[in-house]
């Protein structure tokens, strides 16, 4: 196969490798997306070149691509070696990195950051998309969620010979798939963040959910009939079959993460119980439900990234004795503008022992007093982890926040 990869994008993969692999050793920036920027550099169409002889599976979506994308590779897996961006690097740069790992596998893996979905998707023609879920994140980078749901849907509707894995409960995503030639629709279990669901993508009008667990509009865009319906911990397939549905990462929305993971596979010749029974062996992604030991202290890692992935992470602690040490900054990666706070129910910590850190401290010890969360506060995340009283702690935190523990535990 690699007969069909031009030699000078070849060579370009090797230079990138080797710059990788000299950032790891000086410890200088992230030696994934420098190996890949330097590959880009050489071959400015390696990403396509390197995925033209593989079947290709791309996932997007605001949450939860990573730990989807992690599924679907270890679903693929037992068919054959995959090449997989399974650490969270989803910008082009990071998609050549993950795929020059292992040039010979038949399969790539790859999410893909919804603002460059259009242009990828474009040139890699992928076998297999699959469409999370749509909301606000970052406005300062990614701009308004309407825009980006128009986009979507005109790449979508342009892969003709592709296989579209749609979340049906999703408003945004329903539009966007129901654009697709032949999608595939999974109903698993409904999100808690519904804010960019209560208005229709394709008229303005108010969506209607009628007091049932299924939604419509009176411009006729409609929850489709699902083709895998998730029921409990049993997954109806579309031959009517089911098999059972277990995950070792904690919230519920990775049981829908699973449905869409085994979902994904089933296209590209995964059978379904095969790929349930690999998607329990993920424990952690990329250090996001890692439970380490330090200093006495046993810590969960969770990773939130906007109001929706709040959400979602705050239902995992809400009731918990561990102390919770929330930990926020205002990078380039995580958006500079932190007025999103205000969107997330930090209300749910009411009751909980609750430490507040990171960068943003003082917009985070503002918005944790609106919602009448008694905390303190420390600067320092791994300060805050230290001062906890308890042996437990769940440290919640957005990107930057999150991989400065990491680096600071030794454990990236």
């Amino acid at each position: 196969m690699l007969r069909r990869v031009p030699l000078w994008t070849l060579l370009a993969v090797g230079i990138g490798n080797l710059a990788a692999r000299v950032s790891r050793v000086l410890r200088v920036g992230s030696g994934a997306m420098i190996g890949g920027r330097v590959t880009l550099a050489l071959d400015p169409q390696a990403l396509r070149r390197l995925c033209s002889h593989r079947h290709v599976l791309l996932v997007t979506g605001t949450n939860g691509k990573t730990t989807t994308n992690r599924m679907i590779n270890a679903a693929l897996a037992t068919h054959g070696s995959v090449a997989c961006n399974d650490t969270g690097a989803n910008m082009p740069d990071g998609l050549v990195a993950a795929i020059s790992q292992d040039l010979a596998a038949p399969y790539a893996a790859l999410e893909i950051d919804e603002r460059y979905f259009a242009r990828i998707a474009s040139r890699l023609r992928p076998a297999v998309v699959v469409l999370l879920n749509l909301s606000n994140d970052q406005l300062d980078r990614a701009g308004e969620i309407s825009e980006l749901e128009r986009d979507l849907r005109g790449a979508v509707e342009q892969l003709t010979d592709t296989d579209v894995v749609a979340n049906s409960k999703d408003v945004l995503i329903t539009s966007i798939a129901a654009a697709a030639p032949r999608p595939s629709w999974v109903s698993a279990v409904t999100a808690s963040w519904t804010s960019e669901s209560n208005v229709c993508p394709r008229c303005g009008a108010y969506i209607d959910f009628n007091g049932t667990s299924t939604w419509h509009c009176q411009c006729g865009l409609a929850e489709p009939r699902p083709d895998w319906q998730l029921d409990g911990s049993q997954l109806r397939l579309p031959d009517g079959t089911r098999t059972d549905v277990e995950v070792a990462v904690p919230g519920d929305i990775n049981m829908t993460n699973a449905a869409m993971a085994i979902a994904a596979a089933r296209p590209l010749g995964v059978d379904s119980g095969d790929a349930a029974r690999a998607v329990r062996t993920v424990t952690d992604v990329a250090g996001r439900y890692q439970t380490v030991r330090h200093h006495g202290h046993t810590i969960r890692l969770l990773l939130a990234k906007n109001p929706a992935g709040w959400a979602e992470t705050l239902r995992i602690v809400d009731g918990s004795s561990a102390t919770v040490v929330v930990a926020i900054n205002a990078r380039e990666a995580d958006g500079r503008d932190p007025s999103w706070l205000w969107d997330v129910p930090f209300e749910k910590l009411r009751g909980n022992t609750v430490i507040a850190s990171g960068e943003c401290l003082d917009d985070l010890a503002v918005r944790l007093t609106y919602a009448e969360v008694a905390h303190t506060t420390e600067t320092d995340p791994m300060a805050a982890i230290a001062s906890a009283t308890g042996e437990r702690v769940e440290l919640v935190s957005n990107y930057t926040a999150f991989n400065g523990v990491r680096r600071r535990l030794d454990i990236v």
